[in-house]
């Protein structure tokens, strides 16, 4: 018997609360970390967000749980720590860097090969998703390229190579954020999923602060404009607190090819939030490129929900 703790198969609608919240919420904070990192050195802006923020979750876990439910072992400190650190530390913190290199566009396409990792992992640990599942992957990684292969969707600066450098370090964060999703399930975590996400965002929030105040960044409160406030005040709240948790509660209860399709909606929110906010034309590469995405979603969504009605949940185990 694998001791691998397998997700509980969840339907319903917190489910589907929880996939909608992730889809659009985390496709608009493209834009809040551009508003917000206008004028906020990137590092900091993001490491004091998930500070703040896990001043919330702990309020919030206390009141709704009990004080007693922070109260971890060890072990499950360091699996929220490590899970923190790398999906919020050098996922999102690479992704605050990049944003003044790299087109939105083409950071949510590499971005968008997440759910690819999924799969190859998935295939080598013995649990090969369905093929409607790998259908609708393909489906929807090639909507996104339809969509945002042709160019950024903001002007960049530096040189091509601080875009290559940026691009591989963003698809090397890809890799990290899925490869820790989907063995998330392997470590000794926090049960409550407010828990786990509380000691997430203080271990993040930490590494991306520590790490920009050894490079020197600082901030200057007489220097940030409103729209840097909107959008970090959104960040924390939005970003962090709602959708990390939602996120959170989506690889410990749902299939994790369902939960990762996030990766294609996110860019085809962001693509239509850059119209609204940056006047982007709206093409018929972009019109073509999310109705694709879309099929693809439903692709997965109807492939992970057929395998969920013909196998039945793998008992939970801790791993010693």
């Amino acid at each position: 018997m694998s001791t691998m703790t397998s997700p509980r198969v969840t339907t319903g609608l917190l489910l589907w609360v929880n996939m909608v919240i992730v889809w659009v919420v985390w496709g608009s904070t493209y834009v809040g970390i551009l508003f917000a990192t206008e004028t906020i050195p990137p590092f900091v802006a993001m490491g004091s967000r998930f500070l703040v923020a896990f001043v919330i979750m702990a309020i919030i876990t206390g009141l709704l749980r009990g004080w007693a439910a922070l109260r971890v072992t060890r072990r499950q400190f360091a699996s929220a720590s490590l899970m923190g650190v790398a999906l919020l530390g050098v996922g999102l913190g690479t992704v605050g860097l990049a944003q003044d290199y790299v087109p939105t566009g083409v950071m949510a396409l590499i971005i968008a090969s997440a759910p690819l990792t999924i799969v190859i992992w998935r295939v080598i640990t013995g649990d090969p998703p369905s093929r409607l599942t790998l259908v609708g992957v393909a489906v929807g990684l090639l909507g996104i390229g339809w969509m945002l292969l042709p160019g950024g969707t903001r002007p960049v600066s530096g040189t091509d190579g601080d875009v290559v450098f940026w691009s591989l370090l963003i698809l090397i964060a890809s890799i990290i954020w899925a490869t820790t999703s989907f063995f998330s399930a392997r470590l000794p975590k926090p049960a409550d999923s407010f828990v786990l996400t509380t000691y997430e965002l203080l271990s993040g929030g930490i590494a991306l602060t520590v790490v920009g105040l050894m490079i020197g960044e600082r901030i200057d409160l007489s220097a940030i404009s409103g729209r840097s406030w909107a959008g970090w005040i959104f960040l924390v709240t939005a970003g962090s607190v709602l959708a990390f948790s939602s996120f959170t509660w989506l690889i410990n209860n749902a299939p994790i090819s369902l939960a990762s399709t996030y990766a294609y909606v996110n860019p085809a929110v962001a693509v239509l939030l850059g119209l609204l906010f940056y006047s982007e034309v709206l093409t018929s590469d972009v019109v073509i490129g999310l109705t694709v995405v879309l099929g693809g979603v439903i692709l997965v969504v109807s492939g992970e929900s057929r395998r969920s009605r013909s196998t039945r949940p793998v008992p939970e185990t801790e791993v010693t």
